[in-house]
């Protein structure tokens, strides 16, 4: 029994420990996770500890034929089974002796969450017995206990492992031991009040200090840190120095190039060694060399296609291996990561002290270069993107608000000298596209409009007239080839014109779209880099409000016998497809078909709840003037169409149609196979049955004759001015064929596929195996029964193709090894074909990621919440860490659609501040509650209608089940804290839970669904007349009078010049906490947007928060 007065000297004799800044325990993971075969990782779960020993016995066993201890095997194997029993032999007798003072109906509900937890692998049954108050304190001190354990013999496995003298049973001995001795530690394995005898008058008679305080399970609260601003402002420098290398050489935009004499080309965007500035990078793959080191995937009937192998060979990180790959011997090619262009790139921009009437820019229009990084979220310095021709090696790639060219032709001796570009000088040009038929004519968008040039003459030409040439927002409202704010940074699509990919006629083409902002709200933003009180503006259209409106053009032109452009030719659809959609609003894809007789596109409407994909015939665009002649008008009946029916026509068809009750998640994920005068077969991407799969399509085409009659003999319906285009027929899918070509409760990542159409097969990444690793599959178009994995277990990867397949660039990591890129070979050996014929052998590394520090690992968990979902939860531990000691925590949040933050991939310059406040001893905290995407349509339209009104619980049930489980977080102390949606969310937690929450770190919130964009909103929201109550249970203002009173618990930040979550959402929030005499602490980043970009931003952002979080 322990004494009041040995309970606080044990107290202050762990505070003295923290004070000695110990060295950080090794990574222990007492989650469920995806790295349950791995050996670098040790689970404890419930039925967890049998299953455990019995591997490492199975291990054992292995190494034991191989060393001079093999004969002690079974008595060591039984003397650990001995004590591990006698462990648990102990914590059943106390939760027999609870079970009894609890009565018949706590035992009673111990019997039924066992019964419903009895998943093996899973961790949610240690908390059902947590939801029985002190029976659950005593699983919770087991369950410390253990991890506390497993730590402390980590230094003895891996000495026994290094001397090779000890064998894995003696180990697991040596642990149960320890374990053993750890239950009966006055810190940790004490059975708390009314459990083990303690005496109830030592409670009252104890007097707690504030610094000492010991909490009913013995623990002791670790101080919150406090630093002065200058301590904190060193800090953050020294962490950033220290963090550094775990911002890893990843290679970015790969493509691969093959080229004549058998070397394959791998072009990527990297930051080469010692330099933080990207550029254009290559690495040479010598296809003919005989491979030293081959990974074979073999069949087993029954699994998944990956074949079972007990050997222990090297992974591919040159960890151990459990996995069913075979690999050959470790020697490891390398490839070289080789400079392509010679630096530094000059720029005639650069110079430029000439600015934009919009303010904001040191040359002209470098605003708007500036905000196309902002939606695509990518660094404005150095090369970020490029345009590759592969049959010619040409490269264009935009920099310093210019476009250059070069011609790799694969054979240079030294670095390539980059050419600028002819471009219009006054305007920066974005967007540059290499012409698919001719490498020298290359087409981008300068002023909102769209040119041509031809750089061996030099000569170029505007295809477009829609800017009014004032170059300014109020008045240039139209544009080519430049797509709306929305369909950039809500639908992803940063493209606004196509080429033709080939054609017969001598005639270049190119389909773009014409955009009309006219009646779109503008808005006006305070920068300080405006010149002379000038105003950022920006045209944004806020929920409820008018959309810009598109339009698809096509635009012609010829390449003269002198090399000049000639003979430009504007063509317009002669009807609007919006008179033949009634219901479009959205124009979200748009390409060509492989045969380039049709034109594809992906129509949305304003609920986000259908879309069609349909085909634009190439004959259904029509002359109506010549851009030499004069510019556009908007009115169809003001054109004089030329020979309208000189031809047959086909109608506009349309080939899928989809519709969702909650929304439909927009893809990339279309590739058509074959187009016929009858039919057309692509391979599609559908949520129908509630996750992403992808099926096989064809659906036959209507054809009619220039009268009007359909080849079923049915008139064709009037439509606008000109029936014949329009058949009513072709307006609904007529669907031949379909086929799942994947199908289960998983979900195929969006992103892309790659079809080898010789073999009929589809390579794709998904989420099979665990929505926790991005994977690649593989499955054949012929027998779609069987899929293939192609990747090992236990990582996560990204995945890139050449285009005939034949090569892949494979970038993979997990939560305890930095990223590694390595280049395959794919090989089909099987004359027939199919998934079992695939060999994959390495061709070489780009790089290999080592393994970090322990304390940079965070662990994964997976709670299950009252609901029964399971939600995944990931926590950094505090560097300091102890068991028996409670630290401050922090829940880093973001909760909203669209975000995964939790998964098996390393964590590293991304989430650069969870490792800072981990160093600084707090406990951080990530949770992808309900809403959150990889886990299907229902998990991820819980959100529906109701945002900022059921994340929270979620994420407060999850955090109050993890504090149960481990033990160390201090739910006396918890801040929370997010940007953007996790912004909104914290300023939502400390209104609707202040009593979990002590403090609020709000970054770039929404503060009412009102203010913000369409596209986003209304897909979860709907449209705010349809959804009032849901807006206003949404908005933070209507909660002013539930902030709290106290001062030092509230902290806003926001960039000033922020164009998609506007400053106005604080502003509202300040006049409204004003006006309500609420305290509250506001930072400010005059020059910053949405995300901070500046250096000596971030830092002091960092310094605030670390100052802010004193407060705990």
């Amino acid at each position: 029994m322990e004494s009041t007065g040995s309970r606080a000297q044990s107290a202050q004799q762990q505070r003295n420990r923290l004070a000695s800044s110990p060295s950080p325990p090794l990574n222990v993971n007492l989650g469920g996770g995806p790295n349950a075969n791995s050996t670098s990782t040790m689970y404890i779960e419930s039925d967890a500890l049998s299953h455990h020993h019995q591997q490492q016995q199975q291990q054992s066993h292995g190494r034991n034929n191989n060393n001079s201890g093999h004969h002690r095997s079974h008595s060591i194997t039984n003397a650990a089974a001995t004590s591990f029993v006698n462990l648990l032999d102990g914590f059943t007798s106390r939760v027999s002796t609870a079970v009894s003072v609890a009565g018949g109906t706590s035992s009673m509900s111990l019997m039924s969450s066992q019964s419903a937890s009895s998943t093996p692998g899973s961790t949610h049954s240690i908390a059902s017995l947590t939801s029985m108050g002190s029976l659950g304190t005593t699983a919770n001190a087991l369950y410390s206990s253990i991890g506390s354990a497993l730590n402390s013999i980590t230094s003895p496995i891996q000495a026994a492992a290094a001397a090779a003298t000890a064998t894995t049973t003696e180990v697991v001995v040596a642990a149960a031991s320890v374990i053993t001795n750890h239950l009966s530690s006055p810190t940790s394995g004490t059975p708390p009040h009314g459990l083990g005898g303690d005496d109830d008058e030592d409670c009252d008679d104890c007097e707690e200090d504030e610094d000492d305080a010991v909490d009913n399970d013995g623990h002791i609260a670790a101080p919150t840190p406090s630093k002065s601003w200058a301590e904190n402002k060193i800090i953050v420098q020294e962490m950033r120095k220290k963090l550094s290398p775990l911002s890893s050489m990843v290679p970015t935009n790969v493509q691969f190039r093959h080229l004549s004499d058998g070397r394959a080309r791998c072009y990527f965007v990297g930051s080469p060694p010692q330099n933080w500035e990207t550029t254009l990078l290559f690495a040479d793959i010598n296809m003919q060399q005989q491979e030293e080191q081959q990974l074979l995937i073999q069949r087993q009937d029954g699994d998944s296609g990956v074949g079972i192998s007990t050997t222990s060979t090297g992974s591919p990180t040159g960890g151990p291996s459990q996995s069913s790959f075979h690999f050959g011997p470790l020697h490891r090619p390398k490839l070289s990561w080789n400079p392509l262009l010679q630096q530094p790139i000059p720029s005639a921009h650069v110079s430029s002290t000439s600015t934009s009437t919009s303010g904001g820019s040191s040359c002209p229009y470098a605003r708007e270069f500036q905000l196309l990084q902002e939606r695509k979220r990518l660094s404005t310095w150095g090369i970020t993107c490029y345009e590759l021709h592969k049959p010619s090696g040409k490269l264009v790639f935009p920099c310093f608000n210019d476009l250059y060219q070069c011609l790799d032709t694969g054979y240079n001796s030294g670095l390539l000298f980059p050419t600028q570009l002819r471009t219009c000088p006054q305007w920066t040009a974005l967007d540059p596209q290499i012409c698919p038929q001719n490498s020298d004519m290359i087409a981008y968008i300068s002023d909102c409009d769209l040119f041509v040039t031809h750089t061996l003459s030099g000569h170029e030409k505007r295809l477009t007239y829609t800017s009014s040439g004032r170059h300014s927002y109020p008045d240039d409202a139209l544009s080519a080839g430049v797509p709306s704010y929305v369909m950039q940074e809500e639908f992803s699509r940063y493209q606004g014109f196509w080429w033709q990919p080939h054609s017969d006629d001598g005639i270049y083409r190119i389909v773009y779209e014409e955009v009309d902002e006219t009646e779109v709200s503008l808005y006006t933003f305070p920068s300080s880099t405006a010149v002379q009180g000038r105003v950022d503006e920006y045209r944004f259209p806020r929920t409820g409000s008018t959309n810009a409106k598109s339009k698809l053009k096509l635009v012609q032109f010829v390449l003269n016998e002198s090399l000049q452009i000639s003979e430009i030719c504007i063509k317009d659809l002669p009807y609007s497809l919006l008179a033949v959609f009634s219901w479009l609003e959205y124009i979200v894809r748009v390409g060509w078909t492989p045969d380039a007789n049709y034109v594809w596109v992906q129509g949305l409407d304003r609920k986000q709840q259908r879309l069609d994909l349909f085909l634009i015939p190439l004959d259904n665009f029509c002359e109506s003037y010549s851009s030499q002649v004069s510019t556009p008008t908007d009115s169809i009946g003001d054109h004089s169409w030329r020979s309208l029916y000189s031809r047959t026509i086909t109608p506009l068809q349309v080939i899928y149609t989809e519709q969702s009750e909650s929304w439909i998640n927009v893809h990339d994920m279309l590739y058509i196979l074959e187009v016929s005068d009858t039919s057309v077969t692509y391979v599609w991407a559908s949520e129908e049955t509630g996750f992403r799969h992808l099926y096989l399509v064809t659906s036959s085409l209507v054809l009619t004759n220039a009268n009007g009659q359909s080849d079923a003999g049915t008139p064709s319906a009037p439509q606008q001015q000109q029936p014949s285009f329009v058949e009513q027929s072709a307006l609904q899918p007529r669907i031949i064929n379909k086929v799942a070509l994947t199908s289960g409760e998983w979900e195929v990542l969006a992103r892309n596929i790659w079809v080898d159409k010789p073999n009929q097969l589809v390579y794709f990444v998904g989420l099979r195996d665990t929505p926790l690793e991005k994977h690649l599959y593989v499955v054949s178009l012929q027998r779609p029964e069987h899929i293939r994995l192609l990747t090992e277990p236990g990582y996560s990867y990204l995945v890139e193709f050449d285009d005939e397949c034949s090569l892949m660039l494979l970038v993979y990591c997990n939560i305890q090894r930095l990223p590694s890129c390595k280049v395959m070979r794919v090989n089909q050996t099987c004359q027939n074909g199919g998934v079992n014929g695939i060999q994959i052998s390495l061709m070489g590394y780009l790089h290999e990621g080592g393994k970090p520090e322990p304390q940079y690992c965070p662990q994964i968990f997976r709670p299950q919440l009252p609901s029964g979902d399971i939600v995944y939860a990931m926590v950094y531990k505090p560097h300091n860490f102890e068991m028996g000691v409670k630290y401050p925590t922090v829940l880093n949040v973001y909760g909203g659609p669209e975000v995964q933050t939790v998964n098996n991939t390393f964590k590293g310059k991304h989430q650069l501040r969870m490792h800072m406040l981990a160093a600084q001893g707090y406990c951080v905290i990530c949770i992808d509650s309900r809403g959150s995407r990889h886990r299907g349509k229902r998990f991820e339209s819980h959100i529906r209608g109701r945002m900022g009104q059921v994340e929270l619980p979620d994420q407060v049930d999850a955090l109050r089940i993890l504090a149960d489980q481990l033990g160390y977080i201090d739910m006396e102390r918890v801040a929370i804290h997010g940007w953007s949606y996790g912004g909104y969310l914290s300023l939502m937690g400390l209104v609707q839970f202040p009593q979990i929450f002590k403090v609020a770190i709000a970054g770039a919130p929404v503060t009412d669904w009102k203010y913000y964009d369409t596209g986003y909103t209304e897909r979860y929201m709907d449209l705010p007349h349809q959804n009032e109550a849901g807006y206003a249970a949404g908005s933070v203002l209507n909660y002013i009078n539930s902030f709290p009173e106290e001062e030092n618990r509230l902290l806003l930040i926001h960039g000033l010049i922020d164009e998609n979550v506007h400053f106005h959402h604080t502003s509202r929030l300040i006049s409204a906490l004003n006006k309500a005499n609420k305290p509250y602490s506001l930072h400010l980043f005059p020059e910053e947007r949405h995300s901070l970009r500046n250096l000596e931003s971030n830092k002091n952002y960092e310094t605030k928060l670390l100052s802010f979080l004193q407060n705990l």
